[in-house]
């Protein structure tokens, strides 16, 4: 495909919303949040939740209420992330694939995340990547240094394709601890992916968010933006809300002569099962 797959992660667990009250925490926040990015050319929506009081949780019953309520509100490709906040534990990480989302998150390998660590030991990775296939949720890959590429090699070997046979891979640069938010890091990063891999995007922190994005474009990869992983629109000037991160990515994109792509061709991209209308 010559268009772009743009993600967006609009809330993650670790920004605080006392801070930042645009920061899109509710249910009905997020799904607003979800169909203005839509509008704005957003296909797929990378989630994290909170509870009532706006802190990270992954309580099942509203993982599943938010996966019905954006499939039913959005055509947006609905991904649940497993890595949570790096508080929660590995078996309250695995449940999330009980609210059947369209796509998961699947991070290969530990890394160190500012002061703590993003804990993903080979058993964790292991029953995710199998008990996503047994449900037909299509794992993203998330790689945050390059030796996580040889845990992705490992998978692959281990226990062949995943659900519907494409592996998508995210590129996450900036993260104190993991490879750094550079162009160098990203052509290094591309260079070693499997020849298994059949798509990929490139995630900037804080202010690596657009040499990345620049970097992600020029290699013919797509994008991820949204308030997960960036704050500040330019410098000295805070993000409005995740609609103008994702309508800048569809800006440049479209520059670039690869517009963002739509819903359905994300679908196409990633191999997902289209569960609108079974929720």
């Amino acid at each position: 495909m010559t268009g772009t797959l743009i993600t967006v992660a609009p809330t993650g667990a670790e920004v605080d919303k006392a801070q930042w009250p645009q920061l899109p925490t509710t249910l009905e926040e997020l799904v607003a949040e979800a169909q203005a990015c839509e509008a704005a050319g957003a296909a797929m929506v990378h989630v994290h939740i909170r509870d009532d009081e706006h802190r990270p949780t992954l309580d099942l019953g509203r993982l599943k209420a938010t996966v019905e309520a954006l499939r039913e509100q959005t055509s947006l490709v609905v991904q649940l992330s497993t890595g949570g906040s790096v508080h929660d534990s590995l078996d309250s990480r695995l449940r999330v694939l009980d609210a059947l989302p369209d796509s998961c998150s699947l991070t290969c390998g530990s890394v160190n995340f500012g002061d703590d660590v993003f804990l993903n030991p080979w058993h964790l990775m292991s029953d995710l990547y199998v008990q996503a296939r047994e449900r037909q949720i299509v794992p993203e890959f998330e790689l945050f240094d390059l030796g996580h590429v040889a845990s992705l090699r490992r998978l692959i070997d281990t226990h062949g394709l995943p659900f519907g046979g494409r592996v998508h891979v995210d590129l996450v640069t900036g993260v104190p601890g993991g490879m750094p938010g550079t162009t160098q890091a990203v052509v290094a990063a591309v260079q070693m992916l499997p020849p298994e891999v059949t798509s990929w995007s490139a995630t900037g922190i804080g202010r690596s968010h657009l040499p990345v994005m620049a970097a992600a474009l020029s290699l013919g990869g797509h994008l991820r933006v949204g308030m997960e992983d960036n704050l500040m629109y330019d410098r000295g000037r805070p993000v409005a809300g995740n609609v103008e991160l994702v309508e800048r990515a569809a800006r440049l994109s479209t520059e670039m002569q690869r517009p963002p792509l739509s819903t359905d061709e994300a679908r196409t991209l990633l191999g997902t099962t289209d569960r609108r209308g079974t929720s």
